[in-house]
This record gives C-alpha cells, sequence and structure tokens, in this order.
C-alpha cells in the first residue's frame, strides 16, 4: 500500500505553476530598462545573487524569482511538478516580459528547457548560466554519478552554508543544517534534480538561438566544470568563462569577476549597459556577513534547520 495520499503521487496530475516574481531593484537610468530575471537552484533562495545586485548596471531592473524548490518552499512540488512549467510561469510573469535570465545549478536545465520550448523571439534576448548540470550522450553517466550524487548530495547543501555565512557557522553545525535541508527535500526531491540531469543530452540546443554566457568554477565539486564547457560548445551561440579558485556559487566567491562578465554579455546585446561609475562595488555596502552570526542567520534560508538555534 502506497504511504503516499489519495491524489499526491508521481502520477497526479501536475499543480498549475506556483513559481512568484518580485521586483528587487529598478533600474537608475533614465533609458528603457533591461529586464533581468534571476532563478535560484535547488535549496537556495534569491539571496545568492546578492553580490551581483550591488555591481548591476544602472540600466537592469532586477526581478527575482521565488521558486518552489527553495529552501523554504513546499516539497510536495517534487511529487508531480515539472519543474520548466515554473521556469515558464516565472518568465510570463516578469512586466513586459524578461530580456535576460541568469540561472544557478539545478535550474539551469529546466530553464534552458523552458527556453527551448518557447522558441525564438518569444523569450529572453540572453542568458546567464551558472554551474549547469549537463552532459552531451546519455552514455556518458555511469552508476557511479548515481551514487556520486546520493551519497553526497548534502555536501552541495553545506557548501551553499559555507560560502553564504563563511567561517560564522561551525563545520558541525552547517553540517547539521545541510543534512536537514536535505531530508526536506526528500529522495523525490533528489530524483528531480537527477532526472534533469539526466534529461539533459535531450535538451533541443539548436531551439536556443540566443546568447548564452556559461561561467563555472574549477573547483566546483557538484557541477563538472566540463559541463559547463560542453554545454557552451554545443549551443548556436554559446560562450564559456571557467573561473579559477572558483566552486559552485561564482556569482558570491568571485563577484566582481561575474559582474564582469555578465556586463560584457550585456554589452553585446544591449546597448549602453555599461557599468557606470556609480556602479563599482566601493559604492555600495560590504559584501561581509554580519558580524553577528544571529543577525546573519535571521535572514538566511536554512536558518530554520539550524538544530541548535530553533
Amino acid at each position: 500500500m502506497s504511504g503516499l495520499p489519495a491524489g499526491s503521487g508521481p502520477s497526479a496530475a501536475p499543480r498549475p505553476p506556483t513559481a512568484s516574481v518580485r521586483l528587487r531593484r529598478a533600474a537608475r537610468d533614465t533609458r528603457e530598462p533591461v529586464r533581468m530575471l534571476t532563478l535560484h537552484g535547488l535549496a537556495g533562495s534569491a539571496s545568492v545573487w546578492r553580490a551581483y545586485e550591488q555591481r548591476a548596471s544602472s540600466r537592469v531592473e532586477l526581478w527575482e524569482a521565488v521558486l518552489p524548490w527553495s529552501a523554504d518552499g513546499d516539497p510536495d512540488w517534487s511529487l508531480r511538478d515539472d519543474p520548466a512549467d515554473h521556469v515558464e510561469h516565472a518568465l510570463d510573469s516578469v512586466p513586459g516580459g524578461a530580456d535576460v535570465i541568469v540561472v544557478h545549478s539545478f535550474t539551469a536545465g529546466p530553464a534552458l528547457e523552458a527556453l527551448a520550448r518557447r522558441g525564438a523571439g518569444r523569450g529572453p534576448r540572453a542568458a546567464v548560466v551558472v554551474a549547469p548540470f549537463h552532459r552531451r550522450t546519455p552514455g556518458e553517466f555511469t552508476w557511479d554519478d548515481a551514487t556520486y550524487y546520493l551519497g553526497g548530495f548534502h555536501r552541495i547543501l553545506d557548501e551553499g552554508l559555507r560560502i553564504s555565512a563563511g567561517e560564522r557557522l561551525a563545520p558541525q553545525l552547517r553540517a547539521a543544517m545541510a543534512l536537514r535541508v536535505r531530508d526536506r527535500i526528500g529522495p523525490y526531491g533528489w530524483q528531480q534534480f537527477f532526472g534533469a540531469y539526466l534529461r539533459s543530452p535531450f535538451l533541443d540546443v539548436g531551439a536556443l538561438r540566443l546568447p548564452v554566457l556559461v561561467v563555472a568554477g574549477t573547483e566546483d565539486f557538484a557541477a563538472p566544470p566540463d559541463d559547463a564547457r560542453a554545454l557552451a560548445a554545443a549551443l548556436p551561440d554559446g560562450r564559456f568563462r571557467l573561473f579559477d579558485g572558483c566552486g559552485h556559487f561564482a556569482m558570491a566567491e568571485q563577484p566582481d569577476r561575474f559582474a564582469d562578465a555578465v556586463h560584457g554579455l550585456l554589452r553585446e546585446v544591449f546597448a549602453g549597459t555599461a557599468p557606470h561609475p556609480s556602479d563599482h562595488p566601493s559604492s555600495h555596502p560590504s559584501d561581509e556577513p554580519s558580524d553577528e552570526l544571529s543577525e546573519h542567520l535571521s535572514v538566511h534560508p536554512y536558518a530554520p534547520y539550524a538544530p541548535e538555534l530553533t
């Protein structure tokens, strides 16, 4: 007998997409804005883009997606939802439409699927993909891959905490939080992650006729840099940037370099999007985490999973 409630199993009809968007920062330029939509990864949050927000061009109108697979989202999304449907809903929710999307990790696959469905002329004019999971052919997957990602899934979550909190979290506390987030995601959430990875060789790259910047870090143990390199090479208008000494969170680990790469793409596609002097990072608040761990955790999406603080 199934332990799932009636009508809630994987074979049940998908629910209407629940992704939402919100305006994070209006453009500071009087010209027509470039509407940018950022999309976080699995068990992440929009806060992962804060360092880029501080460096974004004055012409960028920054929107952020809140996806059902966020750290505090509804885990039931994983039972039957198609992640690409949620991405499409987020794209359609930006007033006037998104001109460019910036997407991280797990969400990169569904986002590219959604763009391929829409075809030319029905979506953003450019995309930035950070740390994607992508293989060129089905034969590149082995049982070792499944073992690696099943047994080490919590390590990716732990890395996100390490990057965001620095040394403010003791390793033992951080590891405990990562395990609790993993347990909340559950086997179906992991299946969604690995299923999207397994589908990546079947992505209709030919339908993605827009400039796509693919960013990877040499030290990324989660999404191999070769995955990003292969994706960029397969895209009709892909370009690849590899950051030395960087892991899975390039936008947070090397924010200046990341912002420069994004602005390079924007200059190609949208005239007049070079950063103004007022956009220089020195004119913005420090990226250093707060001196108070409690203050940091009060806004961190994993805060409810800190066993010693709840």
